[in-house]
């Protein structure tokens, strides 16, 4: 099971795929929004996940560290891989409300078998409820999206993605509060996580149900205009960032009468032709991986999040290894938090970093995978938690960093509908990877190798990574430069 801070990432990134809807006066944006927010707020404050490691493995579960790593964690993997695309197609079908509730019931489910379910087998099904309420996160971060006009899009997806992140720092700190001050048990935590889920999925019946949605139920070409919008480089509201940064949205709707009659929606809808909706899905994926320098931060965005999801999967695993909770205090929450608010001023901190980044992009994101895979492979080998905490938080602290600009530059100059594509592709191939990268490594019926040989391969991972990064951004300098140095030839070259 992964902490909320990843999962929300790239659940954003696969349910931006379900943007563009219709809109509603713009008075009428506050109640879905604040119920919305409600709903991720008390969906992340989940106290007792920064925990969930010692809490398998305590008197409460019973299971040992080889039935949690290698025989349980990996079904979370498999399922999310297996959920995430027909979850996409189905939010859209669905009209996303029935999803969101979806969401909520699958997070109830999951901490009620936290708290009752015993064996091997029952926490295997538990993690796949879990499996099921991330990938219909998608639902979470694309709803808000169908009942809101597009000129309130920046602000509706800061104060979401805000609430999420503010849920989960509260769960984390109250949690490490309570465990280290007030000296609760994790079985106590799991419980506040249950009513927290709770709430949550009640407060997701009161939200307005969505008429049309990107796909299947969408409004006639007559009134759409939509293919001419693109969202500008450095316009992308991505995780804590998304409030810093002003999408220079190309405003095409304006030119439609807001106040003109409309037909029933059974008749402004056309009927699903769901062969159609993949058609369009191919085509616009060979248009948009055409482009290089596109390709280029996808591959990076693809292998990193695979290693990333891979090390924040299995890191309270590692630092159960290096102290064991039922011999000392541990500090995970307060970890969990911190990683996250100095990953968000990071995140922050991209909006002013002035960088030509189509000449060193690449050579940065080889630098800082350098640095990632020596941060992997110090928390691996030093033995002492208070160093595996310290590299943890620079872990995240860089991915967050590499991973907004990676978004920044995918976005640019791309419609929003193969935006979209690029990164639920992006993030289908990171878990395909992170699926391959389990079933070699971590599943009991592959190498089921011990927690601290498994990180000694995710450091090899990233170094591997920034090693590919340094040859192939070599060698577009060398390229680029050549080129100014010769600008008869590429003069020449132009036309053709």
């Amino acid at each position: 099971m992964v902490v909320p801070g990843p999962v929300s990432r790239r659940a954003a990134a696969a349910a931006t795929m379900l943007l563009r809807t219709a809109r509603v006066p713009r008075e009428c944006w506050f109640l879905p929004t604040a119920l919305l927010c409600a709903y991720g707020f008390f969906a992340s404050l989940r106290p007792s996940e920064p925990f969930l490691t010692p809490y398998l493995l305590g008197p409460d579960k019973n299971l040992t560290e080889r039935e949690v790593f290698n025989e349980i964690y990996p079904v979370w993997t498999y399922s999310y891989l297996v959920l995430l695309f027909p979850v996409f197609l189905a939010t859209d079908y669905l009209r996303y409300k029935p999803v969101v509730l979806l969401q909520g019931l699958s997070l109830i489910v999951t901490w009620f078998m936290l708290l009752y379910a015993q064996g091997l087998l029952a926490i295997q099904f538990l993690e796949f409820f879990y499996g099921i309420a991330t990938a219909t996160e998608i639902a979470y971060y694309s709803y808000i999206y169908s009942v809101v006009d597009l000129s309130m899009y920046q602000k509706v997806t800061s104060y979401c993605r805000s609430a999420t992140l503010v849920g989960f720092t509260v769960g984390s700190v109250l949690g490490q509060i309570l465990v280290s001050v007030a000296s609760w048990s994790l079985f106590s935590l799991n419980v506040i996580s249950l009513t927290c889920v709770s709430v949550a999925f009640a407060v997701a019946w009161f939200l307005p149900m969505p008429q049309k949605s990107l796909f299947f139920h969408h409004v006639p070409p007559s009134c759409q205009g939509t293919n001419g919008i693109k969202i500008q480089n450095g316009g992308v509201a991505t995780d804590t960032a998304a409030s810093n940064h002003r999408p220079q949205w190309e405003d095409v709707e304006s030119k439609i009468p807001l106040n003109r009659e409309e037909p029933p929606v059974e008749e402004q809808e056309s009927k699903p032709d769901r062969l159609l909706v993949l058609k369009v899905l191919w085509n616009d994926f060979l248009v948009c991986y055409s482009s290089r320098p596109l390709l280029c931060w996808s591959v990076w965005w693809a292998l990193s999040t695979c290693g990333y999801f891979q090390v924040v999967n299995y890191a309270q695993g590692l630092w159960e290894q290096v102290m064991p909770s039922r011999h000392a205090a541990i500090y995970n929450g307060g970890v969990e938090a911190v990683s996250t608010l100095l990953g968000a001023v990071a995140v922050f901190a991209v909006g002013y970093i002035k960088i030509s980044w189509s000449t060193w992009g690449e050579l940065t994101l080889s630098l800082f995978s350098l640095l990632i895979a020596a941060a992997v492979y110090i928390m691996d080998t030093v033995g002492n938690i208070w160093v595996c905490y310290a590299s943890y938080v620079v872990f995240r602290i860089i991915y967050m960093l590499l991973i907004t600009i990676a978004t920044f530059q995918i976005a640019a100059n791309l419609s929003m509908e193969r935006y979209a594509l690029v990164f639920g592709v992006n993030t289908f191939i990171a878990l395909a990877l992170q699926t391959l990268l389990t079933l070699i490594v971590v599943d009991a019926s592959g190498l089921g190798l011990e927690i601290t040989t498994q990180f000694f391969i995710y450091a090899g991972y990233f170094a591997l990574i920034a090693v590919v990064f340094l040859a192939n951004g070599t060698v577009s300098i060398m390229k680029k430069y050549r080129k100014q140095e010769d600008p008869e030839s590429s003069s020449q070259e132009t036309p053709s």
